[in-house]
């Protein structure tokens, strides 16, 4: 069983930054990020094979969004820049052995979410 927890959600201004954090209690080949706003339907933001070799993000932050990792820690950062209203929602880490997909089915192993809130 793999833990994640998140950390590093807040409330900005639209054009802030917010850094996102998901620490994984071991380390695991695939890891992502989530989100899910209020009355819609959770969208996959980006994902990562450990090692960053395979590295996607979505075309809604693309640009804007960076991932990384620090492997020695276990932990996925998802650095947001230029936040936008619309990017207001939940924020979710996944993990998973062997999926770095975009569907959320597919990754066994998800965190409890962190908030953002981005006011214009």
């Amino acid at each position: 069983q793999v833990q994640l927890v998140e950390s590093g959600g807040g409330s900005v201004q639209a054009g802030g930054s917010l850094r996102l954090s998901c620490g994984a209690s071991t380390s695991i080949a695939c890891m992502g990020w989530f989100r899910q706003a209020p009355g819609k339907e959770r969208e996959w933001v980006a994902s990562i094979r450990t090692g960053g070799y395979f590295l996607y993000y979505a075309d809604s932050v693309k640009g804007r969004f960076t991932l990384s990792q620090d492997t020695a820690k276990n932990t996925l950062y998802l650095e947001m820049n230029n936040l936008k209203p619309e990017d207001t929602a939940m924020y979710y880490c996944a993990a998973d052995r062997f999926s770095c997909g975009r569907a959320w089915a597919l990754y066994e192993y998800r965190g409890q979410g962190t908030q953002v809130t981005v006011s214009s």
